[in-house]
């Protein structure tokens, strides 16, 4: 099935002769998350530390933030606080992150990503972007604009952070 997504200058959907229903479109996306969870789950294996989705999640936000208070980065993986705490202890013993008092608050508690941290997620970052890069590669140049376009918008929706010059390697 071939389709075509319109998406208007203030990002949202709009109708065409050649646009999908809604399920049409939600399938393709189901389609599309599969082929990328395949992805994630290949550069994860393939790190240089052994990390868990979650783990691994709760760094690119750290690192897209530069640093964050435990409780905000629970916030923003939306899990419990001590879901959220758990998963910091363990990239601390793994030496990924780095905890910091905050001065002032004693109950308070920075985050940020150590050096191994930014080193691991600039390596999962650098082998997705290589397997996305073969699997764009298949797709036809004539509809990749509009596949850019509704990608962005879907990113976007979903809350995603932009990429950054932290997704395409560190320059400290």
């Amino acid at each position: 099935m071939t389709f075509l997504v319109v998406i208007s200058n203030n990002g949202h959907m709009t109708s065409s002769a050649t646009a999908t229903t809604l399920d049409d479109f939600v399938d393709a996306v189901l389609g599309a998350s599969r082929a990328l969870v395949g992805v994630a789950a290949r550069s994860l294996a393939a790190a240089p530390e052994e990390i868990s989705l979650p783990q691994y999640r709760a760094l690119v936000v750290l690192s897209s933030r530069g640093r964050a208070r435990a409780q905000d980065l629970a916030a923003l993986l939306e899990v419990t606080p001590s879901t959220g705490s758990r998963m910091v202890d363990r990239l601390v013993r793994k030496g990924l992150v780095h905890r910091s008092p905050v001065e002032g608050d004693r109950r308070a508690v920075d985050l940020e990503p150590t050096a191994s941290g930014r080193a691991l997620v600039d390596a999962v970052t650098r082998a997705r972007r290589q397997e996305i890069a073969r699997i764009v590669r298949r797709v036809p140049v004539s509809v990749r604009p509009e596949l850019v376009k509704a990608l962005q918008a879907f990113a976007e929706a979903a809350g995603e952070v932009p990429e950054q010059s932290w997704s395409q390697g560190w320059t400290e």
